[in-house]
């Protein structure tokens, strides 16, 4: 059995969900687990726009064989709306053969988001984005109200997942529910692997 990674998938227009994307990985490294950085491709109105096969910069962009070998997945969309945005949504729909084959089903998985205003959907997008992990048969796990920071933030946080409020910096509060969502979700990665592993 090959060694397990924890894939943070995300999309960023301008950097907000990025910089969660990293504290995410940078808590869950603390584990152990390896942790593979992913994006997506924005979604043009030109239907004849073609993406390069490698971002010029940043980080790669996700496979579907990226998604159907991970352990536990975090799933990361600034707010559209109260939903996650259109590129990751896109990449999701495509991903109907990992479903018909079931090669996610039984691993954990969490969201988190970015809003520019403090009641601008962070919740709603958070729920909505665990609809098609759960159709999945993935293991959802939010943050435990034991996450100190979930008591003092003035911005972002919830229970669902790891928010923040759009501003330069995430805030000491945001930084540590995202460091703690990510070793939260690669901990029990790495339990069930160890699980699968021995059975």
């Amino acid at each position: 059995m090959s060694a397990p990674y924890l894939l943070v998938l995300y999309y960023s227009r301008h950097g907000h969900v990025a910089r969660m994307a990293e504290e995410i990985a940078a808590g869950a490294a603390t584990s152990g687990i390896e942790v593979r950085l992913r994006t997506v491709p924005a979604i043009s109105t030109d239907c004849q726009a073609i993406a390069p096969e490698i971002p010029e910069s940043g980080d790669l962009y996700c496979s579907y064989a990226d998604l159907a070998g991970c352990a536990g997945l975090l799933l990361g969309s600034p707010t559209r709306f109260g939903n996650m945005a259109a590129a990751l949504k896109y990449f999701l729909d495509g991903s109907a053969e990992q479903w018909a084959n079931g090669t996610l089903i039984g691993k954990p998985a969490g969201v988190f988001t970015s809003t520019s205003s403090l009641h601008g959907g962070q919740e709603s997008t958070l729920l909505t984005m665990m609809v098609p992990l759960l159709h999945h048969g993935m293991l959802i796990a939010g943050l435990p109200y034991s996450e100190g920071a979930l008591h003092t933030t003035e911005r972002g946080g919830t229970p669902y997942g790891a928010s923040h409020l759009e501003a330069e910096q995430l805030s000491d509060s945001e930084r540590q529910l995202c460091r703690a969502q990510g070793l939260r979700i690669a901990q029990i990665a790495l339990q069930l692997h160890r699980h699968g592993a021995a059975a």
